[in-house]
């Protein structure tokens, strides 16, 4: 894959949108898990709610942002649309709102399915509307009245995933960690479609877990958490988080519950499955840890959404999203970017660092590299913690560490400045590539408020990525940089 694969084809609905950048939503917002619809015209994400800080996974109640389908840069706050006090089995409020789903009953409704932290059965919400205020709606359950996930047999429910058809409505849950050899793999129960609540048909198994993998073709990818299902090329596509974590991989069935053929990764938190600009495709990018989205179609295009680790440990995810390549019955994995790989940045003005798609050192490591809060060889993305929305920066850049930004549309650049705080002396090495050649060199010393540094560039016109890399004593933090052309 090259940067010119990404960018092309039809690249008209991008000119009519504002920037798109990773992540999609605020630098202070934190919904990971996002299962992406269009409903009359408008993208709305429904996702677990992390908080910046927090202690454990989905600290929060349920919030909703959508979007113009034709302006994926521009993202609208619709509120607290489901509280955990709501479910009536967590008065005491010790269970937490993990991964939901929604899908539009035949009655018109929009139903929202969750499973609490602390309970292994699915509980329902409706609304008239996709982002108004839900409201508890029952259990699904067997006729008898028994909840799916309580009855003989059951496996624990989690990550419930939707899909709506005439009188059926396709339920896909579950959890399969190394070694349990109680949990089989992910699970597909038919529901009605009259109630969205009562089982047709018993739980059947779709994917399998890593300890019953051996000869269905998913070894190596076997299902973790996180069932998504979705319709492309004519075919049911289950989208899964594999037991590898940071992959969404897919696979295809001719039928909704049995038949699934693995068939990849869709994308990787850290960009291992990648080869592009010289790097090996087993290299880690970002300090990553487990993944959940889905993919959908907007304005004629397909894109993946997912999430992304911050504040180094896994507990403050951020959604994010690319837009995806499918041919010819196959979606290739698609790089992690800063654009969302839509249209590349202006190589002019102002961004924030904390929108870097690639944060790395010269020790590779995989996942978050976690030592209490933090360990502080690595750098971690951060904020502020004043004000209503503090700011978001990278901290704890040592000697050797290196944020990237993909991509830029470069047309004369002929200065870098960078926004940094920090007991460091040293300077920022601005380069295209990771390994590349150093194209500024920007001078960085002691300071304990933010001051912005500059220095010349002879960055190369076209579309490219930016690494800034620190090189010196101490530790340094980003907050952001700027772009300065001969015209400015």
């Amino acid at each position: 894959m090259g940067v010119g694969d990404i960018y092309s084809g039809d690249i008209s609905l991008e000119r009519n949108m504002r920037q798109v950048t990773n992540p999609y939503l605020p630098g202070w917002e934190y919904v990971p898990d996002g299962e992406p619809y269009v409903f009359d015209g408008r993208v709305y994400v429904y996702g677990s709610h992390d908080f910046f800080g927090g202690s454990v996974y989905c600290m929060g109640d349920y919030v909703c942002w959508s979007a113009d389908e034709n302006d994926l840069g521009t993202w609208r706050y619709e509120g607290v649309i489901y509280k955990k006090s709501q479910d009536p089995y967590n008065a005491d409020l010790q269970g937490n709102l993990y991964a939901p789903d929604v899908a539009k009953g035949p009655d018109g409704r929009y139903y929202l399915y969750y499973v609490l932290s602390n309970r292994g059965t699915v509980g329902v919400a409706v609304c008239d509307t996709p982002a108004g205020q839900y409201r508890f709606y029952g259990y699904v359950h067997y006729e008898d009245g028994t909840l799916l996930g309580d009855g003989k047999g059951d496996e624990p429910q989690f990550d419930p995933g939707v899909l709506v058809e005439g009188e059926n409505v396709y339920l896909y849950t579950g959890f399969c960690a190394r070694g349990d050899k109680s949990r089989h793999g992910a699970m597909a129960t038919v529901l009605s479609s009259r109630d969205m609540l009562t089982v047709k048909r018993a739980p059947v198994f779709v994917a399998p877990g890593c300890e019953y993998s051996r000869g269905t073709g998913f070894e190596g990818h076997e299902f973790f958490e996180a069932p998504s299902i979705r319709r492309i090329f004519g075919k049911y596509c289950f989208i899964y988080s594999s037991i590898l974590c940071h992959e969404l991989c897919w696979a295809v069935s001719d039928s909704p519950t049995e038949g699934f053929r693995y068939m990849g990764v869709l994308v990787s938190g850290c960009d291992k499955g990648i080869t592009l600009g010289g790097k090996p495709s087993d290299r880690p990018l970002y300090y990553t840890a487990n993944n959940h989205g889905s993919i959908v179609k907007i304005a004629g295009g397909w894109y993946v959404f997912y999430h992304r680790h911050t504040n180094g440990t896994n507990y403050s995810r951020q959604g994010c999203l690319e837009k995806l390549k499918p041919e010819n019955g196959f979606i290739p994995q698609a790089e992690i970017t800063s654009c969302g790989s839509l249209r590349p940045l202006r190589g002019e003005g102002e961004y924030p660092a904390y929108i870097a798609c690639n944060l790395f050192t010269d020790t590779e490591c995989t996942y978050v590299p976690w030592s209490g809060w933090m360990d502080d060889r690595f750098p971690k993305i951060t904020q502020e913690c004043t004000g209503e929305h503090p700011g978001s920066f990278i901290a704890n850049m040592a000697s050797g560490a290196t944020a990237g930004f993909k991509y830029f549309e470069l047309n004369s650049v002929k200065a870098v400045s960078v926004r940094v705080m920090g007991y460091a002396h040293g300077r920022m090495l601005v380069k295209t590539a990771p390994d590349g050649e150093v194209c500024a060199s920007i001078p960085v010393h002691y300071a304990n408020v933010w001051y912005d540094a500059e220095a010349e560039a002879c960055l190369p016109d076209g579309v490219h990525a930016l690494y800034f890399s620190f090189e010196g004593e101490g530790r340094v933090n980003f907050s952001s940089f700027r772009l300065i052309t001969e015209d400015k």
